[in-house]
């Protein structure tokens, strides 16, 4: 199975934290599935312009053909202005509109306020759900307060990324048997 775990901006490191956490929970649990980490700080990509994903070169090509060959991805994002950051808007921009079909998508998101927990369900999950992907209906959310010098220190927190963790793998060995069942018939 291959994961891709994407740090959804370009600034701060309370994501890029929870994100490398996850990658650990994934290669400690899941030893035997490729896990692909893309930080969007690490990468210079180009805004969308109407492209087909596969025009794309350099980094943008790289990021856009990664998600695509995915079976399962995991977003962090932090939480901007009662919002998604651009860059993270910017990767659905460059996507076909059916490019999350038959993936699993999980959610985290950092945020200063205990507010903002609604920025996933009023946001992200409507831009998910239209590119056809099937949601993790759990997410995590992680305030400032569970932070301490880059690193994660409520032990509850890390319980619900390993358990996102667990349930993105899950759904996702379900939903590619239910393709191979349906495969057998002539529907």
């Amino acid at each position: 199975m291959k994961i891709v775990a994407i740090s959804g901006s370009i600034v701060g490191s309370k994501t890029r934290t929870a994100m490398d956490y996850t990658v650990q929970s994934i290669t400690k649990q899941y030893p035997d599935h490729e896990v692909t980490l893309i930080d969007l700080a690490d990468y210079d990509l180009q805004f969308s312009d109407g492209r087909n994903y596969l025009e794309y070169e350099g980094d943008t090509g790289y990021v856009t053909k990664t998600i695509m060959e995915a079976d399962a991805i995991l977003i962090g994002t932090p939480i901007f202005q009662a919002s998604i950051p651009a860059t993270l808007k910017n990767i659905f921009d460059l996507l076909p509109v059916n490019a999350l079909r038959d993936k699993v998508v999980g959610m985290l998101a950092t945020a200063g306020s205990p507010k903002h927990f609604l920025i996933l369900e009023n946001q992200l999950k409507p831009i998910l759900g239209y590119m056809k992907a099937q949601i993790v209906q759990s997410y995590v959310f992680i305030e400032e307060e569970d932070f301490e010098r880059k690193e994660i220190i409520n032990h509850d927190v890390l319980f619900r990324i390993d358990r996102l963790v667990q349930d993105t793998v899950v759904l996702t060995e379900t939903y590619q048997r239910m393709r191979e069942e349906e495969a057998k018939y002539d529907f």
